[in-house]
């Protein structure tokens, strides 16, 4: 006759080997910034003081407002002789998007992580003969606990005829993340059959 002891281990053991099966689902986040200031040299860029105005999850409402703030610090130069025409920065730094718990966004990091790649600083030649400057870059790190991988953009104002001085304003910003997440339906339905397995399990005992 079979233990409970050792029904208990298959069934840990069936478990184990369901979950990897399991479907999974990418769910992305959008997190958009405006303002703040974008300084620096060619030891890397610094965004402070930007504000964090929309949040859109996927399958919620987009929620809007003064929600928190947005930041990073790239890695330094490593291509290009001055940033007034562009550049590509290390990878490295630091990237942090913060709720202020505002129309139901935590209070707290809701990301932190870093540039995964090279940061791409690009010149932007406007008809008139004004310029302005974008910034590129792909992301890893965390949020809520779940690791996750994203790309940022963000376009500064427009410097008129001027080029790039070492401080700059942020016109707007936008950057998505995207981590895997199990189904919410694989998740039930492992559960069910857990639990319907159990149930056989204990009648089959006490038969």
């Amino acid at each position: 006759m079979v233990s409970v002891r050792t029904l208990t281990v298959l069934l840990i053991a069936l478990a184990c080997l369901m979950i990897p099966a399991a479907s999974f689902a990418d769910s992305s986040v959008d997190f958009s910034n405006i303002g703040g200031t974008l300084a620096g040299s060619s030891s890397g860029l610094t965004l402070s003081g930007s504000t964090l105005i929309a949040i859109i999850a996927e399958g919620s409402p987009k929620i809007t407002g003064d929600l928190g703030t947005v930041a990073f610090s790239t890695g330094a130069l490593t291509s290009g002789s001055s940033l007034t025409n562009g550049g590509t920065f290390a990878a490295g730094g630091t990237f942090t998007v913060t709720g202020n718990g505002t129309n139901g966004v935590p209070s707290g990091t809701l990301f932190s992580g870093s540039f995964s790649g090279p940061v791409t600083w690009s010149l932007v030649n406007l008809e008139n003969g004004t310029h302005s400057y974008t910034l590129t870059g792909t992301l890893t790190g965390t949020a809520q606990g779940v690791s996750v991988s994203g790309v940022t953009v963000q376009l500064t104002i427009n410097t008129g005829k001027n080029y790039f001085n070492g401080s700059t304003m942020i016109s707007g910003g936008d950057t998505t993340i995207v981590g895997s997440v199990p189904e919410p339906s694989t998740v039930a339905m492992l559960g069910t059959g857990l639990l319907g397995l159990a149930g056989m399990v204990r009648r089959k005992l006490h038969s």
